[in-house]
């Protein structure tokens, strides 16, 4: 009985310090994992929300990790299968993805997300020109939308040619539909007339007209859609559990002081 008290007490004494009784270390702390719906260049997705997500680490005081998504669709599943707790969605994705998880709910937008426009872009040369009301020029034109699940890329572009014209975008265009699945891509499609014209947020136009990636010259905006409610942040149940109640309310506030422009 000695020995084997003894060899006990040995055993006891050579596991690692924190290996008994409760555990206090930021080690326990599950990772809150966030993603955002690809509308850009995944690089400089991963650049801008990797920064944004050690803010969130450092206002909340838990491990932050952003998780690229290959697409709209992988990113609303990811969503849903509980492999994200938070997500940067489009109105549409934003939409699919409360459907398919009961207690999920948008907790903030930009400023400038309540009232988000697209641009109608389109080629110098192809024919069509600016214009206050949609531009009944575009029929027949090769046209580009962005993924089929973007809200300003492919959803509401749709949805004002179809009030406009009475048809069907592959009526009135004449063409199955054409996606680019990105909006910086759509751009660049109609720049080197790939295609005639195309539709994509006016944020990412705007961007790379002014960081001297796309000629305006060149590619044109031809209209500007009406206003519609676009990107937000939703959070998923899971936080709340995961971290305890009131967190996704904590989380909400540090998004709202979040003030760094880059």
């Amino acid at each position: 009985m000695r020995l084997a008290s003894a060899l006990l007490l040995l055993a006891v004494a050579a596991l690692p310090l924190g290996a008994c009784g409760d555990k206090t270390s930021s080690d326990d702390t599950p990772t809150l994992r966030f993603s955002a719906i690809p509308g850009e260049k995944a690089t400089k997705l991963k650049e801008k929300f990797s920064l944004f997500g050690d803010y969130l680490a450092k206002e909340l005081g838990v491990p932050v990790e952003y998780v690229a998504a290959a697409d709209y669709p992988a990113s609303v599943s990811m969503f849903a299968n509980g492999d994200i707790q938070l997500a940067w969605f489009g109105g549409l994705t934003g939409v699919q993805a409360r459907t398919k998880v009961a207690g999920a709910h948008a907790i903030a937008q930009g400023a400038e997300d309540p009232e988000y426009f697209s641009y109608f872009i389109a080629h110098k040369d192809s024919g069509i020109e600016p214009s206050d009301d949609f531009p009944a020029a575009l029929a027949g034109k090769r046209f580009t939308f962005g993924s089929p699940s973007s809200t300003s890329g492919r959803l509401m572009p749709e949805h004002f040619i179809r009030g406009a014209t009475g048809k069907s975008p592959e009526d009135f265009f004449g063409h199955p539909n054409v996606y680019s699945n990105a909006h910086d891509k759509t751009a660049k499609n109609v720049e080197s007339m790939a295609s005639d014209a195309g539709a994509l947020s006016y944020k990412t136009y705007d961007k790379m007209v002014a960081n001297g990636e796309l000629d305006p010259k060149v590619c044109r905006v031809v209209w500007k859609t009406p206003f519609y409610a676009d990107y937000n942040f939703t959070a998923h149940p899971a936080l709340e559990e995961m971290y305890g109640e009131g967190f996704t309310e904590k989380l909400k506030a540090a998004i709202l002081r979040y003030a760094d422009k880059d």
